[in-house]
């Protein structure tokens, strides 16, 4: 389309301005960069490494111990106390045929990895896998 105004003929300018979709871009990967680490769940733990280590197949209730000594039951912080009662009412299934995978930082004491194993035991649960990771060769 062109105009006329004083004997010079204008066109109009069909481009798109691009800045404010770069602008818009720009912050919302700023944004998805800064809640990325966030969303990871998972409690971090410093596994102990093993020769032989078996896959696990399927998802099973896992109790994780981390470098503070803070118990967790799937994730969720937990009072070592209440992890017997929690654990009997968390499943219908028989306790004895039941599976906990035990996850413990190499560097938590003995006694509280024996004090949770035994707040499992207090549940009736009797088989407890203890998981570790492969050695790197």
């Amino acid at each position: 389309m062109a105009f006329s105004a004083k004997g010079r003929t204008q066109t109009t300018l069909a481009e798109i301005n691009i800045t404010p979709l770069v602008d818009v871009v720009l912050v919302l990967l700023l944004i998805f960069m800064l809640t990325a680490p966030v969303l990871q769940s998972g409690v971090e733990v410093a596994i102990p490494k093993t020769r032989t280590v078996n896959q696990l197949t399927e998802e099973r209730m896992v109790v994780t111990i981390d470098r503070e000594q803070n118990v967790f039951l799937q994730d969720k912080p937990v009072n070592v106390n209440e992890l017997p009662t929690l654990l009997k009412t968390n499943s219908k299934a028989d306790p004895s045929k039941r599976i906990i995978y035990l996850r413990a930082d190499e560097r938590v004491p003995f006694g509280a990895f024996a004090s949770v194993m035994d707040a499992v035991k207090q549940a009736g649960i009797t088989n407890i896998s203890i998981v570790t990771q492969p050695i790197q060769k």
